[in-house]
């Protein structure tokens, strides 16, 4: 019987494929990095043809290098960076214009008038989120009315609109399966997460046509089956969640009140808190953690977005260093960063502050700043974004967290580790294995083909590899908090 699990972690700046075996251990991986293009300032695409082909390319090497067979291959799990909105035409399945990232700012002037004309209170009533240019509604509106023809087009049912979960599952299946699960579709600005539809006063909102959508489905269900000369035999697709929510299920945070957060191109910390949808009073997003055998479960979010885009930005930036590896030496020649602070609003601030205006600032220089300050300072921005987070979080629910379950590259990285459990004094946990958002891709597969037996069942196979304990004094760690608030404040521009 087939064992092995093919997860499928196609993120932001990489595309992904890990062979998984029935302990959940990794036994073959391949990667490969995906080109970004910034035709303006502010704007972030991504060519679809690239993610699809680069994809295909990662899985085939993986296969090849993990011994065993497309045969042996249970079934295949993706996970995928969200919000990032991509059309495509539905009879030649060839894409209509470049995706457009979750990172891309283009949209502001279009949220900056649906806010202004009241209509947050109903989106954040039905979807759990806020208007910003970081969901996928208004870059689908965006291309729609920039794209000659196309929405004549759309409304006669002949474009598809996917994020990359879709995209990514139209092609393995051959353009038989048009579908995205309920993680991917709570982030898109259209779908309701209570009543599980997609919701015809949004669509209305963001002028889009129904017929482009795909069907909503589990985050453990049938997805289809690949076409069989792809990868060597036809595999089972039987999973799929938006990154963030693949970590929470490879983080085992089934239990309310849980808290994981993962540091890749952003970051992004999310608090389970049950079954019952909670309206955040403190900037945060209501989500789906997962949703499985149609039980639904849902999160808070907290939504930073630049974190490991930062330490890239150091290499090749300023060529401060050769690899982002080389941060940590390189931060560690300096006992602190000397007063300076980066802002790492690149493209502006998500949660809580959510200022799509807002741009990056490396504030507090002397004389004295060197290389090592700002490799230093640049770390330390991930630990004051997540206290950000943090503090909303317990303002939400009352109940400040003890322990933070920590996951992606970045987390590879001691010194951020232990920067993170001093400025936000509580235990920093990183798992045994760090590359969680496969991992929970692979969990949610295993499970819908019983190669995993249920929740009980992944919770027991969680391990750590090292906590992080706090030893800051109070006092030195308020002062520093102080000081990121106040670099915070000189780069806000007010639109909130």
């Amino acid at each position: 019987m087939a064992s092995h699990i093919l997860a499928i972690d196609q993120g932001t700046t990489s595309s992904r494929a890990i062979v998984f075996d029935a302990d959940g251990h990794a036994v073959a991986s391949a990667q490969k990095d995906l080109t970004q293009h910034f035709p303006a300032d502010g704007w972030v695409e991504h060519d679809a043809t690239d993610i699809w082909m680069d994809t295909l390319a990662v899985c085939r090497r993986a296969i090849a290098d993990s011994g065993v067979t497309a045969g042996d291959i249970a079934a295949i799990g993706i996970t995928n960076q969200r919000e990032t909105a991509i059309l495509w035409d539905r009879a030649s399945g060839a894409p209509v214009h470049r995706a457009i990232v979750w990172q891309d700012r283009r949209t502001a002037p279009l949220c900056r008038d649906l806010r202004t004309g009241g209509h947050e209170p109903l989106i954040r009533r039905k979807t759990g989120l806020l208007i910003d240019p970081y969901f996928s509604a208004t870059k689908v509106a965006w291309m729609l009315d920039h794209v000659d023809g196309l929405r004549t087009r759309a409304e006669a049912g002949e474009i598809c609109f996917g994020t990359v979960d879709s995209w990514l599952l139209w092609n393995l299946t051959g353009g038989a399966v048009h579908a995205t699960d309920a993680t991917n579709a709570a982030r898109t600005l259209l779908f309701d997460i209570r009543t599980h539809r997609w919701d015809d006063d949004l669509l209305a909102l963001f002028t889009i046509p129904r017929a482009v959508l795909p069907e909503v489905r589990d985050n453990a269900a049938d997805f289809g089956t690949t076409v069989p000369d792809l990868l060597g035999a036809p595999i089972p697709v039987a999973g799929m969640a938006g990154d963030q929510h693949a970590a929470v299920v490879g983080q085992c945070c089934f239990d309310a009140g849980m808290i994981k957060s993962t540091y890749g191109t952003g970051a992004f910390a999310l608090l389970t808190i049950g079954e019952t949808f909670v309206e955040s009073r403190n900037r945060l997003l209501t989500t789906i953690a997962y949703r499985l055998d149609g039980r639904t479960v849902y999160a808070m979010e907290g939504s930073i977005f630049v974190a490991g885009a930062a330490v890239q930005w150091l290499r090749d930036g300023l060529g401060l260093i050769a690899t982002a590896a080389e941060s940590e030496a390189l931060a560690g020649q300096v006992p602190d960063s000397g007063g300076c602070y980066l802002v790492p609003a690149f493209t502006g601030l998500g949660a809580p502050y959510w200022d799509p205006d807002a741009r990056g600032a490396l504030v507090g220089l002397t004389r004295d700043t060197g290389r090592a300050h700002v490799a230093r300072a640049t770390l330390e921005a991930q630990g004051y974004q997540t206290r950000d987070l943090m503090e909303a979080m317990t303002a939400d629910s009352g109940t400040a967290p003890v322990s933070l379950r920590v996951d992606g590259g970045l987390v590879a990285n001691d010194m951020a580790c232990q920067f993170l459990a001093d400025v936000l004094d509580i235990q920093v946990e990183r798992p045994a294995v760090i590359e969680t958002t496969a991992l929970g891709a692979a969990y949610l597969a295993g499970f819908q083909v019983g190669v995993f037996q249920g929740l009980d069942d992944l919770s027991h196979r969680w391990s750590r590899d090292r906590m992080f304990t706090p030893d800051m004094p109070a006092d030195r760690r308020e002062r520093l908090y102080a000081g990121w608030a106040a670099a915070v404040r000189r780069v806000m521009t007010g639109d909130r």
